[in-house]
Order: C-alpha cells, then structure tokens, then sequence
C-alpha cells in the first residue's frame, strides 16, 4: 500500500490550494493536473503511485489539486487560467519553490504555457503532454473537434462521470480491468461532481492559446502518446510554434498514460538533468496474492462516500494484521484490494482464507487468485507475466472463494490444504490453458 504524503494547504487569496511534496531534488518539478485530480485517492492507484515515485526520484515533486478539484477549496464559478496561475504561484511560494520546472498533462497545458511565457523567472523548464493549445475547431485551427463532437463529448460526460465508463475514452488500456474501472469512477465522483466536470469541459473546448506559443522562452518538452485521443497534428503544432520546443511521440494508447510510465519518465529525467536512469530490474520467484472487494462500487453508491471509507479502513487493518501474520509483504492497493508477495504458496492461501473469513465478518466479501512464478521487481514495483496471471486468476473467483493456480496446487502438496477442481480456463494475455482450483 502506497504511502500517502502529507497534504498541505496553501492560502490563495480567501481559497485553500491543496498540495503535496515528495522527493528532495533539485530540480523542483510543479505537475499540474488534467481534469480529474485528487491527491491522496491517486496514490492508491499502483502505477500512478509508482510514477509519482519515480519522478520523486529525480527531483522534489510538488503536486496539487486545482480550485473546484479534489481536496481544495470548490468554486462557484469555473476558474479561468488567471485563477489557476494564481494556484501555482501560491503553491510555489508555500512549498519554497523560487523555480520549478512545470509538467502538464491534458487540460493543464493551456495554463502552463499562458505561465511559462508570462512568469519565464520562475519557470525553469516546461513539459506538455498529451496537452493541445486549441482543442475545438476554429478558424485558422490545423486540427479541432466540430460542434457536434463537442456536444456529444459534453453529454458523455454528463451521462457517465463517475460511472467508469469513461476509462474507455481516457485509460483504454485498462478498460476491460473492473478493479480500475471501480477506483477511476470513485477518482471521478472525488475530483468533482458531473456538473462540474462538464463546465470544465465546455471551458476547455473555448480555451486557445495558440497565440502564446511564440511567447514561451524556456526550454519546452512536448510529449505525446501515439494512441492519445488528441489529434497528432495538435501536438505537432505545440513544438513547431514554440521556439526550440523538442518533439517526443512515446508507446501507448492513454490520455492519462501513467500505464506507459517507464518511457514518459526517462524522457522527462533526461530533459531536466541530463541523464537518463535504467529502473533496475530484479527477478524472483514469488508467489502472488490478489484481491478485490465484491461488488465494491454498488456498497459505497449505498453507504456514501465517508462510511464506505471507514469501512475500507476496517478492511486494510484486517488485511493487514493477516499478511503480518503470514509473513506477507504488502506491494500495493488495487482498486479495492490488495496485492501481496510471500515466500511460501502455504503461507499465501491461508492469508487468504483468513483475510476472506475476517471481512466477512464486517459484511463484505472478497475474491481471492493466487500464483507463483517469476516476478520482476523495480524498487517497490512488481510486474511480470504472474502478475498478470494471478490478476485473471483472481477475476474468476466467486465471492468468499480463493483459486490457485495448478502451480500453487502442486506446490503445496502435503500441506493437509484441501482443493475442489473449477477446470480449465484460458486466461486472457496469458499464454496457454490453466487449470484452477478453489481451497476449501
């Protein structure tokens, strides 16, 4: 489970911004957010926590909510770049930043470039990605959704804010995972309410600073995912207008490409300090706990937001005094879930049993996958095939059920551990047919 830094508040004019610092640097990197933001539900998301921790890495990471999102201060009307320029320069002077160099992503990069050309002194250096300096069709635009795209969006947005469905349209890559598709609909519902997510959006459709590109005079990265939503030539015109801008087209299908973080990463730490860091790789043999919440985002709908998180926390601390018990090592937050290691496949099917019996006792019930294989570890990441297969192997347990693989099975011959067959399965992106089993 991610370790959530501690959120501060900066004071701008009679708002309260809100703001995070990881890492110690130098360089100070500011990372302004696009239209959903929530600073501590993000790092419950394990890649997105990974790549904050990655860019903590190489520089002091200062994070924040804008006005109306996430845990700063709502807003009557919509901010304009005005406003969230103000935003950043109070949560700069709070965190003791004089210089930072300034990452945007999606809706943040209007704001970005408007402050880089306008406060050059305090912009050491600018990163656009995924980012456009027009987003709707006008006259003289190279690229520009029409009217009817417009409208369209904006419905679909007030139709599914909240929902997951948007994940399709902003994380495609996870789109067929329901742990993510539940944390993204509740990191929607916590960033802002569907009204408000669509006025941001309909300003973001009216919002062009092309004009402004000529302006920037610090050196500028625009990075761009080759599948991103955002037209091509919108990115393109970004680092052909502004002077010396370096062009970067990276893998990968996401607007929010926090799944493609290794590439996006390398390039933003060699563009600020002139070096480029190979996350170093190692492999063992682990077995691998994961778990999900059954049937978690119709109990929060029914319990609101505040008892569904008391509720939550009951689980962690349940969760946790089992994998204390059975040597586990906690990797991360999935959703809501877990993922675990251990050193024994034993070990790792009690800690489920257990984990299973404990919170059914508060009234909620788990699934349970578990495999051993070889993993690959990069700092506190872990990735490998048996990741991936023990995430598919957990998708087809039933509510209270814990399936292994047939690698555990055999594994744990002797044990007394007892195992009804649920057949032969393929496992989606994972090679072969495999044989699951449910303990009893």
């Amino acid at each position: 489970m991610a370790r959530v830094p501690e959120t501060q508040y900066a004071r701008c004019g009679n708002l309260h911004i809100a703001y995070q610092v990881v890492g110690e640097g130098p360089p100070d990197l500011v990372v302004v957010p696009g239209v959903v933001s929530h600073l501590e539900h993000q790092w419950d998301e394990p890649l997105q926590a990974a790549f904050f921790r990655r860019l903590a890495s190489f520089s002091r990471l200062i994070r924040f909510d804008k006005r109306g999102q996430g845990l700063s201060d709502r807003v009557e009307h919509m901010p304009t770049i005005e406003d969230r320029m103000d935003d950043v320069r109070a949560v700069m002077d709070a965190a003791g930043s004089a210089r930072a160099a300034i990452l945007t992503l999606s809706e943040g990069g209007p704001m970005g470039i408007v402050f880089a050309a306008t406060h050059p002194g305090r912009t050491s250096k600018l990163i656009l990605w995924n980012t456009f300096a027009r987003m709707a069709w006008a006259p003289g635009a190279t690229e520009g959704r029409r009217q009817q795209t417009v409208d369209a969006t904006l419905r679909r947005f007030e139709d599914e804010w909240g929902t997951g469905g948007l994940v399709s349209l902003f994380v495609p890559s996870a789109a067929a995972d329901p742990s993510f598709r539940d944390w993204w609909a509740r990191f929607e519902r916590l960033s802002m309410s569907p009204g408000a997510a669509v006025e941001a959006m309909r300003v973001n459709f009216e919002i062009d600073v092309r004009d402004i590109l000529p302006s920037v005079r610090v050196s500028t990265l625009v990075l761009r995912n080759a599948g991103d939503i955002l037209p091509r030539k919108a990115s393109r015109y970004l680092a052909d207008q502004i002077p010396g801008a370096r062009w970067v087209e990276l893998p990968g299908s996401d607007h929010f490409a926090w799944r493609e973080e290794d590439g996006v990463t390398q390039e933003i730490e060699e563009f600020l300090t002139g070096e480029r860091t190979e996350p170093e790789i190692e492999r063992i043999l682990a077995t691998i706990l994961l778990t999900d919440i059954v049937g978690s985002t119709d109990r929060a709908a029914g319990l609101g937001d505040h008892r569904w998180r008391e509720l939550l926390n009951r689980h962690d601390a349940l969760v946790e005094r089992a994998l204390g018990r059975f040597r586990g090592r906690l990797v991360d937050k999935t959703g809501d879930g877990v993922l675990a290691t251990f050193d024994g496949p034993a070990r790792a099917i009690r800690c489920a049993t257990t984990i299973a019996e404990s919170v059914r006792g508060i009234g909620l019930e788990i699934r349970a996958g578990i495999h051993t294989g070889e993993v690959e570890t990069r700092g506190d990441r872990l990735a490998g095939i048996a990741v991936h297969t023990a995430s598919r192997v957990s998708s087809l347990a039933g509510p209270g059920e814990v399936l292994v693989s047939s690698t555990v099975k055999d594994l744990v011959a002797g044990s007394g551990i007892r195992f009804a067959d649920r057949g032969r399965h393929v496992l989606k992106g994972v090679p072969g047919e495999w044989h699951l089993f449910a303990t009893m």
